[in-house]
């Protein structure tokens, strides 16, 4: 018997050693478990995840890997094994689905915490496990409930409830005994006068995406970049600081709820009515004066704004709609790693825009943040990219011979030989334990459970006659010259895609790529400014298909063209 482990744990336990975490601990208690019961331990298939929520059921990559491994024919492994139910899921419905598919692909459930199987024969093991799902996801609730709880008395006591806030440091209180007691914020005098500074200079009159500018010029300390974004300041950091009443000596918490009432990850607004608001004097660092000084002009430049757009302010289009350039968030820069914006500006006196591509860090932070000030016209760029995917992708003999190779696969007979085997050696398996269940229900036995089962281990048994029945049978015939035909056309339709419509390409573009296309500016020989452009290719994202030949997916091709 080929075992599989999954282990799981909900708060994400850093700065403790691998052996003292919890999912570490479980997946050894597994192992010792299948030692015990004389099982082998395929060791591909340990999945784990750790600090991941048991509500969470399409984000936690172990869990999915699991799955997808247990659709797989044939299947890799004959039993599971979990410390307990709660590991797989703490969501009632989702749970019980997750395990009916794993029964019913013939993987048998083993917890060692209780030492039993999971079964799911009889209306009987339903309801139990019904009932085991319930007390799951209502444990679930209830941690939600102590949390929120424990968050609503340090909110009204004006405690720390989350991270550090940029313009104070955070302090430990401990009790006279030196437990933790809870997390005091103190202000830190170098950033809470960066803070007042910036406050005085929006009520003047200064922009955002100036005052970043400016910000980073003169090598002012900011709060701390998030997901390898450049350190620096950024309008939208700005913006967010303007906008947080703890800089006026309130504390507002419970704005937001981070999941619905499923337990997935999806953040909404509360009512007013839950939000907590406590006045911490303390704390203070921008005096009323300034603060509404600095928000009146920010409610001004917005009326401006709206007024100048007939108020349809700008943002990203609704859902579904088709994005309007092909290269914005497909491309970066090449020396700070930013993304880069489209920006266009008129010419002339008949007013005609120009489209060019450009850094967004550059052109929102300042020099002092990213120094490459080279913007490429829009149509220019475009071109070469879509020019390079056709000639190197769908102009080259790489298409024509993966369509070779899938009409090559669907006229041959694969060779199952290896997975004929498998599943011949796992029927034999069962007729050997349908054997010696029988025997055992003849001593005398525990009758109702042999019956059970000697029921289940028949169904296992059918479905692997079944699939060994599928290997067997003949493949259908297929109309190859058709099928080539269509396939040919529809490579010409996206070759004229490329070529027709930019906008409409996007997504085959978006496929094609394993990372974001790379725009970095270089000298020529010539000492003009160029553009280095790379573009890492990713086919086996664009055609699922393994492809015939020897193929390591391309790391990018790299035309040169002027800004």
């Amino acid at each position: 018997m080929i075992a599989a482990i999954y282990a799981r744990k909900s708060t994400d336990q850093h700065g403790v050693s691998l052996e003292a975490k919890s999912v570490t601990r479980q997946v050894d208690h597994c192992r010792a478990y299948a030692v015990r019961k004389g099982w082998i331990v395929a060791e591909d298939h340990v999945y784990a995840d750790d600090g991941i929520s048991g509500a969470e059921f399409a984000n936690r990559p172990g869990f999915l890997r699991l799955m997808n491994a247990v659709a797989g024919k044939p299947r890799p492994f004959d039993v599971l094994v979990m410390s307990e139910e709660s590991r797989l899921g703490r969501e009632a419905i989702e749970t019980a689905y997750a395990l009916k598919t794993i029964i019913r692909a013939g993987c048998r459930v083993f917890f060692y915490l209780e030492d039993r199987e999971r079964t799911l024969d009889t209306p009987t093991d339903k309801l139990l496990l019904s009932v085991a799902a319930f007390a799951d996801e209502l444990e679930r609730d209830k941690a939600r409930q102590r949390g929120h709880d424990a968050m609503c008395r340090k909110a009204r006591a004006g405690h720390v409830t989350g991270g550090r806030c940029f313009g104070y440091d955070n302090v430990v209180i401990t009790t006279p005994d030196g437990r933790r007691s809870h997390v005091e914020r103190r202000i830190n005098e170098a950033e809470a006068a960066i803070v007042r500074d910036l406050f005085v200079r929006v009520a003047a009159g200064l922009g955002l995406k100036r005052l970043a500018i400016a910000l980073n010029r003169e090598g002012a300390v900011s709060p701390r970049s998030q997901q390898g974004r450049p350190a620096g300041w950024a309008p939208s950091s700005l913006r967010s600081i303007l906008w947080r009443e703890l800089y006026r000596g309130r504390v507002v918490w419970n704005r937001t709820r981070k999941r619905d009432a499923w337990g997935q990850s999806h953040q909404a607004a509360r009512p007013e009515g839950d939000w907590i608001a406590v006045d911490v004097p303390g704390l203070r660092i921008v005096s009323d004066a300034v603060w509404l000084a600095a928000h009146r002009q920010l409610a001004s430049r917005r009326a401006s704004y709206l007024g100048a757009v007939q108020g349809r302010p700008f943002g990203r289009p609704p859902s579904g709609a088709s994005v309007k350039y092909l290269l914005s968030g497909l491309s970066r820069c090449g020396v700070c790693g930013g993304g880069f914006i489209v920006r266009s500006r008129a010419h002339g006196r008949s007013g005609t825009r120009s489209f060019r591509y450009g850094c967004y860090c550059n052109w929102t932070r300042g020099r002092a943040v990213c120094a490459n000030t080279a913007e490429v016209p829009m149509a220019t760029a475009d071109a070469a990219v879509l020019a390079l995917i056709e000639r190197e992708v769908l102009g080259s003999g790489l298409i024509e011979a993966a369509l070779d190779e899938a009409v090559r696969l669907l006229a041959a007979d694969v060779d199952d030989g290896a997975h004929r085997a498998v599943l011949e050696r796992r029927i034999a398996t069962c007729d050997r334990e349908l054997a010696n269940l029988t025997t055992l229900g003849a001593a005398g036995g525990d009758v109702p459970a042999v019956v059970a089962a000697l029921q289940g281990r028949q169904r296992v048994r059918d479905d692997l006659v079944a699939d060994l029945s599928a290997v067997r049978a003949p493949r259908a015939a297929v109309d190859l010259a058709g099928l080539r035909r269509v396939l040919s056309r529809q490579l010409d339709d996206w070759r004229g895609l490329a070529s027709r419509a930019p906008g409409e390409a996007r997504g085959l573009v978006e496929r094609m790529l394993s990372d974001r296309i790379v725009f970095t500016p270089v000298t020529g020989a010539d000492g003009r400014r160029a553009y280095a452009v790379r573009v890492p290719l990713a086919l086996d994202r664009a055609f699922v298909s393994e492809l015939p030949i020897e193929l390591a997916s391309p790391t990018g091709f790299e035309p040169v063209f002027r800004p």
